[in-house]
């Protein structure tokens, strides 16, 4: 399977003041630094999925993907975008990744591979501290066949990803939280000193 990155950047940041989450500083680096490091190690090439004026992303030297469906319906259209750019390279599919979460698991896309359901669709999950497992939907692997399909139901108005997913039986790939859950995600300015904490640990 020819696996191509996305990076999830299209988020307004609206409990960051706004602006790009993915910029802000985090022991040294940008948050899009570290999760450029591991998603580029799991997979070639990668993309961005942003909006706005794209030259404030121009130093990555990636290409920078605006949503194709107006008013910031989601991730999901983050994921088409993906999906679209990915399809006239050749390729069968995607794996996504948020620009605000630093510690996602080296193996994403291995473990995604390894559990995907039979349309080829899988997502990211761990347990919280009382034991119960989430999905993360905006880490997950994306056949690009089912494009049109997704195009659809965004333009229906559809915004929630699992309900898409379970449409299609989307499988799960769990990941241990332990030290701590590698999806955590930084949406305040107290999650950036919490994460300059965890990076000691990851």
């Amino acid at each position: 399977m020819t696996l191509l990155g996305i990076i999830l950047a299209g988020g307004r940041a609206t409990r960051m003041g706004g602006g790009d989450k993915g910029l802000r500083m985090v022991a040294g680096q940008r948050l899009i630094d570290h999760v450029i490091t591991r998603l580029s190690a799991q997979c070639t090439p990668l993309a961005i999925n942003a909006n706005g004026d794209p030259a404030r992303l121009a130093e990555f030297g990636l290409p920078i993907l605006p949503d194709s469906l107006p008013d910031h319906p989601g991730p999901l259209a983050g994921v088409l975008a993906g999906l679209d750019w990915a399809a006239n390279l050749g390729a069968t599919a995607i794996i996504t990744a948020a620009a605000d979460t630093p510690f996602f698991p080296a193996d994403l896309a291995v473990k995604l591979q390894e559990n995907a359901g039979p349309s080829g669709l899988c997502l990211a999950a761990s347990r919280d501290p009382m034991g119960k497992l989430h999905r993360q939907p905006t880490f997950g692997l994306w056949p690009t066949a089912l494009r049109h399909d997704l195009r659809a139901a965004l333009t229906g108005g559809l915004r929630k990803i699992v309900l898409w997913t379970d449409s299609h039986h989307a499988g799960t790939a769990e990941f241990v939280s332990h030290p701590f859950d590698p999806f955590f995600n930084i949406n305040t300015p107290e999650d950036i000193l919490e994460a300059e904490t965890l990076m000691g640990q990851a």
